[in-house]
Formats: C-alpha cells, structure tokens, sequence
C-alpha cells in the first residue's frame, strides 16, 4: 500500500508554486540534492511520472495535475492540524519576516516579543528593508511576513491594514524661526530613499508648493536623518511618532509651511496560497503590536 509523505509533498508543491528545485530548496532551507531525491521518492512511491520531461521546464503531467489538487488538501488539512490540536508552545520551524524601516524603529520589538512568547520554540528572522524589496521578497517566497508600504495590489496577497504614521516637519531647535515657515526649505529636505512611494509623493509635494530646485537628500536610515536635523544640516518631514523623543529631548522642533505630505500607510502582507494559520497569526499580531504603540 502506497504512503504519502507530507514532505515530499511539501517539496512537490514547492516546485510547481516556484518553478524550479532551485528555488524550493532555498524556501525549505534544504539542498537541491534534497528535494531532488523527494520529488524522485515520491514518484516511484506512486508509480507515475510527475512531470513531463519531454516539454521542458517542470510542466506536469495529467497524473502531476491531479496530485497537485490532493497535496494542496493535505497541505490545508496539516495547517488545520497545526492551528487547532499541536499546542503553540510546541511549534517548530521558522518564520521569516520583513519590515520597513519605520517600523523597526517603533513596534518591531514588541511584535518580536509576542510572537516568542507565543511561539517560543520557533525560529524568527527579521529583514529591515525598503519596501519595494520588501514586495519582490514576498512574492518570491523569500519571505512568509513583509510589514511594508502597502497595500500589495496582487490576487494572490492578504493585506490586513496598519494604523497610519502622520508626518510632521521638523528642524533643528537652535534654528532661528523665520517670519516665512517656507524659508526652511532653503535647506536640504532629507527625506525618505529614492525607491520609495514616500520620496517620489514628497518631491512631486515639494516641485508644486515650493520649488523645483528644492534639494533633495534622500536615505535609508530614519534616524540619520534625525540626527541631520539636529546638526541643522536640513530640514524633513518624518513619522511623528519617532520625532516626539527629538522633540521632548529638545533638540528638533515642528514647523508649519501650510502643508504636510500624506501619512504613511502601512500592510501587514502574506500569500494567500498556501493558507498557514501561523503567518496569519503572525499578521495579527502585527495589527495588535501597531494599534497599541499608537495608542499608548
């Protein structure tokens, strides 16, 4: 009697989702070799070639395309199992995260801590990133977790909304007021890195209300720009929620130019396909770590 092998269908529906042993193997953190062997295993244990070697690539037979339909209801009925009956604290595997910059710096931390002591037997790596990267990680399965600028406009997404940052302008305290609040923006604006929404919004902002030839400094590290402001060497509009320990230090404050750009909005986003109710656990209490650091 033939047994399936929920690993080697693992690595089965890992191929055909990502289209090469290559990058299943690197999903499982197992070696080529490895997923090779299942795929061949699983094969002779069911008497049937799985793909059609004679079309080239990794296409699938009419006996592939059946398998698939009962490994994803094996994989559905495994994430059940995993939810309902295993105890969280006896949860093993890794959990593969990434998040924006503004994130990092503010509830990252405390979404770390919940997810370990929930899950204090599984493996979690975090990734500090830019969000378009962020977007192609996911989507490559490089990642199970991305909190980035969303949301992800694709089919195959979840996207579970954040509470927004507000932004506010900021300058070094020991900078005289002007009578003209617009006058700062003789200054560089430092701002947010160049492949992202909040830089191209910002510039387009700066090129309709003040000047075109408005100098733009734009970088990866929000508290290198806080740290230029305080030294005066610019201006930037900034999540006020990391400029209020600036502001109480006394070393920057808020300006006013009559406008401020939008604030950032943020996802907590997955793929839907495979269902895992550990990454959906994972998204929720993002939402639960973010709406407490706003409210606290």
């Amino acid at each position: 009697m033939t047994r399936l092998n929920l690993d080697q269908l693992s690595a089965f529906l890992h191929v055909v989702r990502l289209g090469s042993v290559t990058k299943a193997a690197d999903a499982l953190h197992l070696t080529q070799p490895a997923i090779t062997a299942r795929l061949r295993n699983l094969q002779s244990a069911l008497g049937t070639e799985l793909f059609d070697r004679s079309a080239g690539g990794l296409r699938l037979t009419r006996k592939g395309e059946m398998l698939l339909t009962y490994a994803e209801r094996f994989e559905r009925l495994d994430g059940l199992v995993q939810r309902d009956i295993v105890a969280p604290e006896s949860l093993e595997g890794r959990l593969r995260i990434g998040v924006s910059e503004t994130i990092a710096q503010c509830w990252l931390p405390d979404l770390i801590t919940r997810l370990h002591g929930r899950y204090p037997n599984l493996e979690i790596e975090f990734n500090v990133d830019i969000s378009i990267n962020l977007r192609a990680a996911l989507l490559d399965r490089g990642l199970d977790l991305a909190v980035l600028l969303g949301p992800i406009s694709e089919y195959s997404v979840t996207n579970i909304d954040l509470p927004d940052f507000d932004l506010a302008w900021y300058v070094a305290a020991r900078t005289p007021e002007p009578d003209d609040p617009a006058d700062h923006f003789r200054r560089p604006v430092l701002t947010y890195a160049r492949q992202t929404r909040p830089f191209r919004e910002l510039k387009k902002l700066l090129q309709d209300r003040v000047d075109p030839d408005v100098a733009l400094f734009p970088s990866s590290s929000l508290s290198a720009c806080f740290r230029l402001v305080e030294a005066e060497l610019g201006v930037a509009a900034l999540p006020r929620a990391l400029g209020r320990e600036y502001v109480a230090r006394g070393t920057i404050r808020e300006f006013d130019p009559g406008w401020v750009p939008p604030p950032l909005h943020f996802t907590a986003s997955y793929l839907a396909e495979p269902p895992s109710p550990l990454i959906e656990s994972a998204a929720e209490l993002a939402l639960e770590a973010a709406r407490e650091y706003v409210n606290a």
